[in-house]
């Protein structure tokens, strides 16, 4: 039996949601695409008043822009990141996008038990920019390397060095929950 799911969950095309509801019980509504138009955000912001809302974009340029257009419209989102390895098809028939259409089952589902909300504007983050530059995530050789994997550990999804910060503060993660996501990428 399928987990079944509240919230509506928003993904780019019909192929996520074909995958997604393989995997699970849900509604979604599809972006279609980075462009999000009027109507589509209309009908998230009323789904999240009524059943609440899940964005479960790709791991990508694309569904980085799709979370922030919604995210400017509807702060308390949640949201669910899958990291590009769980998001790479499994074949090269399959090409070189990657996607929610490509991630096994377990990815999906752990995704989805980890969703994250943003944090509240009254919420003051331990985690500062010289910090992250004393655990090597910003800026160095294998900086880069390092946000992915800390991305993909706290599952907050990829960041840039300029990102990093805010996201980790926007999905209220404490100094303790980075230093074990540091410690384990060390352990590796």
């Amino acid at each position: 039996m399928k987990p079944k799911f509240k919230e509506i969950i928003v993904v780019e095309g019909k192929d996520d949601t074909r995958r997604i509801k393989e995997v699970i019980d849900a509604d979604t509504i599809e972006t279609i695409g980075s462009a999000i138009n009027q109507d589509i955000l209309e009908q998230i912001k009323h789904a999240e008043k009524v059943r609440g809302v899940i964005v479960f974009t790709d791991p990508d340029f694309a569904g980085e822009k799709i979370r922030k257009q919604i995210t400017e419209v509807i702060p308390q989102v949640k949201h669910a990141f899958l990291s590009k390895s769980e998001a790479t098809p499994s074949s090269k028939s399959k090409g070189r996008s990657l996607g929610v259409e490509h991630a096994s089952d377990a990815a999906i589902l752990e995704a989805l038990s980890k969703v994250v909300t943003p944090a509240t504007e009254d919420y003051i983050s331990e985690i500062d920019r010289t910090l992250l530059n004393d655990l090597g995530l910003l800026g160095g050789e294998g900086s880069r390397d390092r946000r992915t994997r800390i991305g993909e550990l706290l599952r907050i999804g990829y960041t840039n060095g300029k990102q990093l910060l805010k996201r980790l503060q926007m999905f209220q993660i404490t100094k303790e929950q980075l230093f074990q996501a540091v410690e384990r990428k060390i352990n590796d």
